[in-house]
């Protein structure tokens, strides 16, 4: 049975399992006071854990095997030339490629056991983002109506919870998720994606300063302007794309007007010595700007960083080009978190669309394989210093049970605090319930 917690820390039936127990005559020997007790019990939100979430999407698919779930006595062609090394955590190891993370691991939860049926890029990463299959074939999101689409996790913390602060509730950078977007939600809970790299030296954010040559009494006066206007046509209900250019108006005008999401942006606040602690690469300095959104209040911060398909030469580039700076951002933030007293409510997930494949290809690499992965969680209500599930000796598939995208997904949203049983419908009427099916990952809660 699904359970959650109410205020009290009890655990209480979840509202499908009310359904269920009536259905049976279960109930036969509760008074009606005692039923309605349990009714309202039931109906109650689910107390947050997390007030944000930084999702990290190492897009491509990093190797599991040869960062998080080592198999030191598989065959050669298995195993790979890395070795394992202690952490901090007696008894837990981890790739030699992750020593920064080694020393964090006690602030970790390791998840082993992750495995999902897809092993395409696009559809993949929709699938993790979403918990839908989608409805177009690998590599054709792009023509695809929004109306069409499933909507993706940061949209839906968007809907569901709101704005915090002064910055959008739902950020992505550097780029855009790939299939992360509102879907049939519609524009005005699409993310505001700042489509540049902070780790570069002319980093700015797009439209957050008023036009050039434009006074600021110019633009209030704009404003005013606008407001009469907008008075004028209320008689008649803007709808269609005049409404979401006005969703997408006002978004900016915020964002324009609010001197604390300007500085929320401004990473030339931090100092050259934080700055150098996240590393001076684009996931390290994306994963600073995301505790400063966290800071400001964003509610879900998408750090899209990609080349993680690593077909040919995949040693080379995990030990040169991928696994270093991902260790390092990963260390800083957590780390930098935690000293700030924000580690317990800002959750952190870092992962890929897949796993690479157990067995070495003829080009050095490894190919697509999403039947076992490996996903890091740590702060927002996850337990700390422990590995959760295990995989066989290739780390081909789970031994112990296997957790699938649903799961994840219900176990975000749990901690978030958003009911993933409840249902929203498409423009057609169709009721698409937040998550569809799949079970809480109790293993991994504090």
């Amino acid at each position: 049975m699904a359970e959650s917690r109410n205020r009290a820390g009890v655990k209480r039936p979840a509202r499908r399992d009310m359904l269920r127990i009536g259905g049976t005559g279960l109930l036969g020997g509760l008074s009606l006071p005692a039923l309605l007790q349990l009714q309202a019990e039931a109906a109650l939100p689910t107390a947050p854990r997390a007030r944000s979430c930084i999702f990290f999407m190492l897009e491509g698919g990093p190797s599991h095997i040869d960062m998080w779930d080592m198999k030191p006595n598989a065959p050669r062609e298995i195993r790979g030339p890395f070795q394992p090394i202690s952490t901090v955590v007696p008894g837990t190891q981890i790739s030699e490629l992750l020593p920064l993370s080694a020393g964090i691991v006690d602030r970790l939860t390791i998840l082993r056991s992750h495995s999902h049926k897809d092993n395409a890029h696009q559809t993949g990463r929709h699938w993790v983002l979403t918990g839908y299959p989608p409805s177009f074939a690998d590599g054709q999101a792009k023509g695809v109506p929004f109306n069409e689409l499933y909507p993706s996790i940061g949209s839906i913390v968007s809907r569901e919870l709101g704005p915090r602060g002064a910055v959008p509730p739902y950020i992505e950078l550097p780029n855009p998720l790939g299939p992360g977007g509102p879907g049939f939600y519609g524009a005005r809970y699409a993310p505001f994606t700042i489509n540049n790299d902070p780790v570069q030296a002319d980093f700015r954010v797009p439209d957050l300063e008023i036009p050039a040559g434009i006074t600021r009494e110019q633009f209030e006066r704009r404003q005013r302007l606008l407001r009469q206007a907008e008075k004028l046509g209320q008689s008649e209900q803007a709808s269609g794309g005049a409404a979401t250019l006005g969703e997408y108006y006002a978004r900016a005008v915020d964002l324009v007007t609010a001197p604390e999401a300007r500085r929320a942006f401004d990473l030339q606040a931090e100092s050259a010595e934080m700055r150098e602690r996240y590393g001076y690469s684009s996931i390290g300095q994306c994963a600073l700007m995301a505790r400063r959104l966290v800071e400001a209040g964003c509610r879900f911060i998408g750090i899209d960083h990609g080349s993680w398909d690593t077909h040919f030469d995949n040693f080379s580039s995990h030990e040169k080009t991928l696994v270093p700076p991902t260790d390092r951002a990963l260390t800083a933030l957590i780390t930098d978190l935690d000293e700030r007293g924000i580690l317990d409510e800002t959750l952190v997930v870092m992962m890929g669309e897949m796993g690479r494949t157990p067995r070495i290809n003829k080009d050095a690499g490894r190919d697509h394989w999403s039947q076992c992965q490996t996903v890091i969680l740590a702060g927002g209500g996850i337990r700390r210093g422990i590995v959760v599930g295990a995989s066989d000796e290739t780390a081909s598939y789970p031994t112990t049970q296997p957790y699938g995208i649903q799961d994840l997904l219900r176990t975000v949203f749990h901690l978030l605090g958003v009911d993933a049983d409840q249902v929203h419908h498409t423009p057609t009427g169709r009721p698409v319930p937040i998550v569809n099916g799949g079970h809480r990952i109790d293993e991994v809660l504090a």
